[in-house]
């Protein structure tokens, strides 16, 4: 059973930082692509970045190029979303998710190829 246990979400001013953390298993970096969706109210989850499972490899969407950092620490079993410079429109419920190692990579950013999510972190960045 994979379990996904978020936090380090809160309240931030615009332009502040916040960084995210998703607690898994050894054998969930090993075999996961781990990725962090967001939802905010009244609309779709959205893709916000993922790493490879052997991570060596990242993708981020657009709106957050240059200010969010995704990473891991096998150390730790942790996979971690550095948030800088965050703008009101990142307020959402952020939700770290497992794909399969299998996945083709250009389905990456699709919701439905995630067999796992966490229980959700919600940011709230005041402008």
């Amino acid at each position: 059973q994979v379990q996904l246990v978020e936090s380090g979400g809160g309240l931030v001013q615009a332009g502040g930082s916040l960084r995210l953390s998703c607690v898994t298993s050894e054998r969930t970096l090993n075999s996961y692509n781990m990725a962090w969706f967001r939802q905010a109210p009244e609309k779709e989850r959205e893709f916000v970045a993922v790493i490879r499972w052997s991570g060596t490899t990242t993708s981020y969407t657009d709106s957050v190029k240059g200010r969010f950092t995704i990473s891991r620490d096998r150390a730790e079993n942790t996979v971690y979303l550095q948030m800088n410079n965050l703008k009101s429109e990142d307020t959402a419920v952020y939700f770290c998710a497992a794909a399969p190692k299998s996945t083709i990579w250009g389905w990456i950013q699709i919701p439905s190829r995630y067999n796992y999510w966490g229980q959700g972190t919600q940011v709230t960045v005041s402008s």
